[in-house]
């Protein structure tokens, strides 16, 4: 499979998270965010799909350019599902909007029995540890941890319920007409999303940074100091290895194994793509490996 190197590429949309990344992006308007241009996604088949795309095990997929935004694959791009951790993508852009990344944030009880009650995957925190909101970023996106993102929700809310409230008018202003949040985590809830969505939320939050940094680190080590213990977070996006640049995986009962990821392939060109409701972690890597080849190929427009 072709993939491409990184190279300059990274070097071109994932710049340096320090120091200008110390300051918060651009204040938005009650949880708003700047608009991006929608993904062309009327009627069943969206304009510039191919029909020769490899078929997909995934009940819901879809496949971009990310520059254009121009759609290469479909399959129910725009059905209401739920998505699991991909919710956190959310979390990180809105956190990003109205936090510093040296703010620190002391871990409480509530926290962490957030996650342990709901059975969540966590960063492994403990009530009175200190952590910048940074390092909290990475504890959030890499082991998917619910720890992180509950006390990410409750200080910028501030509060959760008016965290979500957030995310809800961040999806409005990127155009993600068919997206409710009910979480900052993604544990089963009356929130849902759609492939389509998800792939506007991915153009969006990729442009920061911060998150791009993030989402394409393989494994973030914090050292112990007198407020917090020593951390290890590995990314559970096994396509890094690959070189893919992100972005976030997400498991529950009720949404199935779900991706979201970002590639470069060999023409220097890059896709986005989400894959929604997998049957398995095995199935939608393989997916996603079947998708990149095809792009790879020929699957882009010249």
């Amino acid at each position: 499979m072709r993939i491409g190197a990184i190279g300059a590429l990274s070097a071109a949309i994932l710049l340096s998270c320090a120091p200008a990344a110390q300051a918060r992006t651009p204040a938005l308007p009650a949880g708003a965010a700047p608009p991006v241009a929608a993904l062309a996604s009327t009627g069943t088949v969206p304009s510039g799909v191919r029909d020769d795309a490899p078929a997909v095990t995934a009940p819901e997929a879809y496949l971009v350019d990310a520059a254009s935004g121009e759609p290469l694959m479909a399959k129910r791009e725009t059905r209401r599902v739920p998505v699991a951790s991909l919710t956190k993508v959310m979390t990180a852009y809105v956190v990003r909007h109205r936090a510093r990344l040296d703010d620190v944030i002391t871990i409480t009880k509530t926290d962490v029995r957030h996650a342990a009650a709901n059975d969540a995957t966590t960063a492994g925190l403990r009530p009175g540890e200190r952590l910048t909101v940074r390092d909290l970023l990475y504890a959030m996106m890499l082991p998917s941890g619910a720890d992180a993102a509950h006390a990410l929700a409750q200080r910028y809310g501030p509060g959760v319920g008016g965290f979500v409230s957030r995310m809800n008018a961040a999806a409005k202003s990127l155009g993600m007409r068919d997206s409710r949040y009910a979480n900052a985590d993604g544990l089963p809830s009356s929130g849902y999303s759609t492939a389509r969505d998800q792939a506007l939320l991915a153009r969006a939050a990729l442009r920061d940074p911060v998150i791009a940094a993030v989402a394409k680190t393989r494994k973030r080590v914090i050292g112990k100091t007198a407020v917090h213990r020593s951390h290890t977070w590995r990314n559970t996006n096994k396509l890094l290895d690959e070189g893919a640049l992100g972005l976030k995986t997400g498991y529950t009962h009720k949404a199935g194994y779900c991706l979201t990821f970002v590639s470069p392939l060999d023409d220097g060109r890059k896709v986005i793509g989400v894959l929604l409701g997998e049957r398995s972690d095995v199935a939608r890597f393989t997916t996603a490996r079947a998708l990149l080849e095809w792009a790879s190929g020929g699957g882009l427009p010249e």
